[in-house]
């Protein structure tokens, strides 16, 4: 039986100190929920400020999006919140017809992300959409190797938070986003997996996320691209700051991402 449309999303942006990139990250959300809310979906956007030092409340005080501020240094447990809190705001939706969109304050999304993540829920459960670096973070030999490796109209079998869809009843029967400081996506796609989601992953609303070999957590995609970005360039020393360099690669080479 097909499932429910979806009438409803809650989007969620966990922040952790990202002054720098928060702006232009909600600068592109702002974007994508005007165009959803154009086709007549409900949108409850949450921003959770986790233990934040630097000014990104400031930035993310200046939209029109819901602000949460916890102390949980913690992904998994920012991500949680936020989508409670959402749904909160929605108890008069069935969790069928509402869908949970995850992206990362150091990524853009594109105007049609939600578009795109309610399409997909009209056959799945779990959505593992693409992401790639921004091109201006990183070497001309990474960005190569990128465009090399990633043809147009893939499927996708990695999983990243910055482009993350789950129908919320599926997120609830899974147990939800665990508290933990990293790969919390990997953890539950796992969890939905094993409890029989559908699941479908594709390039249809791909997300520029940020090129820096140093991330937030140390196993997430910063980590991924600081050791391609060595590999690449014959085991020297990772790009500086000045040179940022990193992009993706298959699902089938050497180097797996995972966050």
């Amino acid at each position: 039986m097909r499932p429910l449309p979806v009438e409803a999303m809650v989007v969620v942006v966990p922040v952790r100190n990202e002054a720098e990139l928060l702006g232009r990250c909600l600068r592109a959300l702002t974007s994508a929920v005007a165009t959803a809310r154009e086709a007549d979906l409900t949108c409850e956007v949450r921003i959770v400020l986790d233990a934040c030092t630097d000014a990104s409340r400031d930035i993310a005080a200046g939209f029109d999006f819901p602000l949460i501020e916890c102390h949980d240094v913690r992904v998994g447990g920012a991500r949680r919140l936020g989508v409670d809190e959402g749904l909160r705001a929605l108890a008069g939706v069935p969790a069928e017809r509402i869908w949970l969109a995850n992206t990362d304050a150091d990524s853009r999304v594109p105007a049609h992300w939600l578009i795109h993540h309610r399409a997909i829920a009209r056959t799945a459960d779990v959505y593992l959409g693409t992401v790639r670096p921004d091109f201006d973070d990183i070497l001309p030999i990474q960005r190569e190797r990128w465009l090399q490796t990633h043809a147009t109209g893939r499927r996708n079998r990695n999983v990243h938070g910055a482009n993350l869809g789950v129908r919320a009843r599926t997120y609830l029967r899974a147990g939800g986003f665990a508290s933990i400081g990293e790969h919390e996506d990997v953890d539950l796609v796992a969890r939905c997996r094993a409890r029989g989601a559908a699941i479908l992953g594709d390039d249809g609303a791909e997300v520029i996320t940020s090129g820096r070999s140093v991330g937030r957590t140390p196993g997430g995609y910063a980590g991924f691209l600081r050791r391609q970005a060595t590999e690449l360039i014959g085991g020297a020393p990772a790009a500086t700051a000045a040179s940022r360099a990193e992009p993706t690669h298959d699902v089938e080479a050497p180097l797996r991402e995972s966050t």
